[in-house]
């Protein structure tokens, strides 16, 4: 791109005296004059859709026109369509983590109304299926267990088959005395089991009244914040 610059100062001429020579206007000197305006022209960028090459440099304060929202097109936007594209990513009800930054995302992102979000709690996602986690923003869990204290009693059964007992009657050789006279006859017992029953309870209480961080999975801490406007 270049100037116009004015090769002959054709206003010099009226000051110079009428036998000077120089106070003639050649046609030399207007052709270079047209040539110089020729050159300018040619290398402006048109007012209206121009095409620049290189690597323009827009001046500061320069206006254009907001375009539509998903525009792809090359049109140079206006910090009112970047704005407004980000607003997009985060519509009314979206949230924001940041890891290392406490600063409010209106400040951060120049648009909408945020407050702090989910102190201490991780998100779930929805599940229409589960009365735990159908509802948007619904809360619930501990984190520290409650385990209230109390006992385990233990029922051991044992089987013991039915069994007789065989008692002799008589005197003699029954009863493993010399010359005794054999033995006369037996009793038995009735067929019976004992049907034994042990019971157990653990001697000390098991469990605890508390324990502090039992439900904790592994997390890492981060600055959640949700846009309300």
């Amino acid at each position: 791109m270049s100037n116009y610059v004015q090769s002959t100062n054709f206003a010099t001429k009226d000051n110079l005296s009428p036998g000077d020579p120089l106070k003639i206007v050649k046609g030399t000197e207007i052709n270079t004059e047209y040539a110089n305006i020729a050159t300018a022209v040619a290398t402006k960028a048109d007012l209206a859709s121009p095409t620049f090459t290189g690597t323009p440099t827009l001046p500061t304060g320069t206006i254009s026109v907001t375009q539509s929202p998903g525009n792809s097109g090359t049109a140079v936007s206006t910090t009112a369509f970047v704005q407004a594209a980000i607003a997009l990513l985060y519509p009314v009800g979206s949230v924001y983590i940041n890891a290392t930054s406490s600063t409010n995302p209106g400040t951060l992102l120049g648009f909408g109304t945020w407050t702090a979000f989910g102190a201490g709690r991780v998100p779930v996602g929805f599940d229409s299926g589960n009365a735990l986690f159908d509802a948007a923003e619904e809360t619930g869990g501990a984190a520290d267990a409650a385990l209230v204290t109390h006992t385990h009693t233990a029922t051991s059964t044992v089987t013991d088959p039915t069994h007789f007992h065989t008692t002799p009657s008589g005197g003699g050789a029954a009863f493993g005395q010399p010359g005794g006279a054999a033995a006369a006859s037996a009793s038995t017992t009735g067929a019976a089991s004992t049907g034994i029953t042990v019971a157990t309870t653990t001697a000390a209480p098991a469990g605890a009244v508390s324990a502090t961080n039992a439900n904790y999975q592994p997390y890492i801490t981060v600055y959640m914040w949700k846009r309300t406007v």
